[in-house]
């Protein structure tokens, strides 16, 4: 009986196994980066941003689990108002998303996703924010970015015609992004600002869209 039991699991293990797809793909989208500092009282602005890469999906349809993996060039900037610079992050992302789907038809199919996103910073790790000053550019502070960064994805998506992907996520970031530092700034209303410097996450709404060959 036993022997039966551990036989049927192992058949069942490599029928679904066997089912499983890989696939390979190309993924855009655009990023909308809301940009938290902490006992920052001044105005900050939101501004667009974007991604691309490659990524790969692996699943079993049988079950409706799987896994994507990307590696993405990504983007983000947002805005002090008032200042003349954006506070830019460029980075290689990788995001590792475990999903689970259910479907429509054979035209499409909707999927829930979550995981971990790994970020490497590739741009400028320190970035300068300026003002006009009586006609005249003014440093007043600078951005300093992390080196790496790590943050949760949480979203839902559809797939069309098992080829054609599109999705929507809250990027979460867990722990700093980066720090903003005020040095001197004489003759402006960011005076009272010299000195202190505000520890600052990045998280950010995406929308993507990716074709899987």
């Amino acid at each position: 009986m036993k022997k039966s039991l551990v036989l049927l699991t192992f058949a069942m293990i490599f029928a679904t196994a066997s089912q499983a797809q890989l696939k390979f793909g190309l993924k855009g989208g655009l990023n909308v980066t809301n940009l938290s500092l902490k006992d920052f009282t001044h105005d900050r602005s939101n501004q667009c941003g974007f991604f691309a890469g490659p990524t790969v999906k692996f699943t079993f349809p049988a079950i409706g689990l799987g896994f994507d993996v990307a590696a993405l060039y990504d983007q983000r900037q947002a805005k002090i108002k008032g200042t003349e610079d954006d506070l830019k992050q460029r980075q290689m992302i990788v995001p590792v998303n475990t999903r689970y789907s259910f479907g429509l038809g054979d035209a499409a199919s909707i999927f829930f996703f979550a995981g971990p996103q790994f970020g490497f910073n590739i741009g400028d790790k320190d970035q300068p924010i300026g003002v006009m000053a009586d006609g005249r550019y003014e440093n007043v502070g600078e951005w300093r970015l992390k080196s790496s960064n790590f943050s949760v994805n949480l979203g839902f998506g559809v797939m069309l015609f098992h080829h054609l992907q599109v999705s929507a996520n809250y990027n979460i970031a867990c722990g700093k992004t980066g720090e903003l530092k005020f040095g001197e700034a004489a003759g402006t209303v960011w005076n009272a600002l010299q000195g202190n410097s505000y520890e600052g996450r990045a998280n950010a709404w995406q929308v993507g869209l990716a074709y899987y060959f």
